[in-house]
């Protein structure tokens, strides 16, 4: 009976991609190169020299300017997203309409002061206290009393930047939205809350809440957008449709 005899190291792999003397490996696609760059730049932005500790210490530097800087950035860029995800364009067909940079200064000059104030209240309140109990109330204070403070700066502002100029406009406008701004901020604040307590330092709060107002806000303004177009769109159909049905009854004979 003949015997086959293997040499065992034929059957070592030698290479990543295949075996002693295969072809090289394929190179990274284009998406994965992508993939890999934003992975590596995302992992040096933690680091001791990275992006998040420069940000940090410019928190600890200058907490105002730089918490005004990010609120402005984001705010501005909050409309500018919500423009193009609703397709909703100026009259010269561009989504950098004149409210981007108003957002911007409402976020800097009147979002980040009034956070930080609020934010700071509410933690000299509790400070030092870390039981369940505190937390909880400190969630329960945050959503009756600093949220609607928020809120209602919120709305007035975006009133005033969407035209209103008489107090009984304005006053509409926050009526119309207050509940249902809080109804958002009741459900979400208490989460974005919770995590805060447990993960992230004092400084970091006002950043944090800046960054999911931020989703939210974009989500609701590209909402209220696409339900504005298509109101618009609906009164424009129906004057059309009215318009010719007018001259339909005019014509002789009928």
């Amino acid at each position: 009976m003949s015997q086959v005899k293997f040499d065992q190291r034929e059957t070592i792999r030698t290479t990543v991609g295949g075996s002693r003397g295969g072809p090289p490996p394929p190179a990274p696609s284009h998406h994965e190169g992508i993939a890999h760059e934003i992975g590596d730049a995302l992992t040096k932005g933690a680091g001791p020299n990275g992006y998040l500790a420069w940000y940090l210490k410019k928190l600890q530097e200058n907490p105002m300017r730089t918490k005004m800087i990010t609120s402005g950035s984001l705010a501005g860029l909050q409309e500018f997203l919500a423009s193009w995800i609703a397709k909703d364009r100026s009259k010269h067909g561009h989504y950098f309409t004149s409210r981007v940079p108003k957002m911007a200064i409402y976020g800097a000059f009147i979002s980040a002061p009034l956070g930080h104030l609020m934010i700071s209240i509410l933690q000299r309140l509790f400070a030092g206290r870390t039981s369940l109990r505190a937390k909880i109330m400190q969630i329960v204070v945050s959503n009756l009393i600093i949220s609607p403070i928020q809120n209602g700066v919120y709305l007035t502002s975006m009133a005033v930047i969407a035209g209103a100029r008489t107090f009984h406009q304005i006053r509409a406008t926050v009526r119309a939205g207050f509940m249902p701004v809080m109804k958002v901020s009741w459900i979400t604040s208490p989460i974005a809350l919770a995590f805060a307590q447990a993960f992230l330092p004092n400084e970091l709060w006002v950043p944090f809440f800046n960054l999911v107002g931020f989703v939210i806000g974009t989500y609701t303004n590209a909402h209220t957008k696409k339900k504005r177009l298509q109101a618009l769109r609906r009164k424009y159909e129906e004057r059309r449709s009215t318009d010719g049905r007018s001259e339909y009854d005019r014509r002789p004979g009928y």
